[in-house]
């Protein structure tokens, strides 16, 4: 979050231990993730290892099936005693409809993964942006000055967010349909990026990332597939994919080659949720434990 953010810099500068709920660390508070369908969601295990590690023996984390439509009723009618929402597919457009305030991430993208109760309100945020910047830095990546993403549809457009705030000049994004990957080459453009989109082509892609620092996929297993000795060369990957692991585009680069999964933002994403809603310090190894454990991953998910 940036301290130019007016929405949640405001609740952020409130946060004590009495922001918590004026209370004991043992009062009843309450969070869930959001989404449909839920049920495989890896966001309790992330949660609930954080509340234990900071002794928020009140404080549950639940999974709630929820679409789109059904969002904000669900959302009007919880009590004080819940601190927030973790939000995934399809309700990212509705979490950012249904806050009383946004952060200018969430104006600038109309969607927001987090929503936050203060002072009787909700704020909405995008953590999803945090994730991907804190997932690179800790796999010690430098910031990348050209980036190739692949995609153009939701995720993209919260990796262009991201690759603005990191200071990337130059930018292009393969897109499958023509529609989405507009909107974010112009998203792309309003953040102050140099950004070109072209289709979906072999050749077009490969030539671009002998230039590319980075490269980012965002499409569904498998479809980048026939890219991956093409694009192995670049010294980045960012491939939201996570399971099965390794994907051709993380299995084609050499040794050299630093690589960041799915996982690695779904940790850094709740490590900045988690905060949000706390008003505590994330436990960063104790939640990428229960990350680990939870998903049977020995992938090393490096945390800073």
């Amino acid at each position: 979050m940036s301290s130019a953010d007016p929405a949640l810099a405001r609740a952020d500068g409130e946060v004590d231990q009495g922001a918590v709920n004026d209370g004991p660390m043992t009062v009843r508070r309450r969070a869930a993730v959001l989404g449909s369908p839920v049920s495989h969601s890896l966001s309790p295990a992330l949660h609930r290892a954080g509340y234990a590690a900071s002794g928020l023996t009140g404080w549950t984390y639940e999974a709630i099936e929820c679409d789109a439509d059904a969002l904000p009723g669900l959302v009007a009618g919880r009590g004080p005693e819940w601190a927030g929402f973790s939000v995934t597919m399809p309700g990212k457009a509705a979490a950012a409809a249904v806050a009383d305030l946004a952060s200018a991430r969430v104006q600038t993208l109309g969607v927001a993964n987090t929503l936050v109760r203060r002072d009787g309100e909700w704020l909405a945020e995008n953590t999803d942006v945090d994730g991907i910047i804190g997932s690179l830095r800790a796999a010690g990546a430098r910031a990348p000055e050209v980036a190739l993403i692949l995609g153009g549809g939701g995720t993209a457009a919260s990796v262009v967010a991201a690759l603005a705030e990191l200071g990337t000049t130059t930018l292009v994004i393969a897109g499958r349909r023509p529609y989405s990957t507009a909107s974010s080459v112009e998203l792309g453009r309003q953040l102050g990026i140099q950004t070109n989109g072209i289709l979906w082509d072999d050749e077009e892609i490969g030539a671009f990332a002998d230039t590319a620092d980075l490269v980012v996929s965002t499409v569904p297993a498998g479809v980048a597939d026939p890219l991956a000795d093409r694009l192995s060369g670049v010294p980045v990957l960012f491939d939201v994919v996570y399971h099965p692991w390794p994907t051709p585009l993380a299995a084609a680069g050499g040794p050299d080659r630093v690589t960041v999964t799915g996982l690695d933002m779904l940790l850094h994403q709740a490590l900045r949720q988690f905060e949000l809603m706390t008003g505590l310090p994330a436990p960063a190894e104790a939640m990428r434990r229960g990350l680990r454990e939870a998903s049977g991953t020995d992938l090393p998910l490096p945390v800073c």
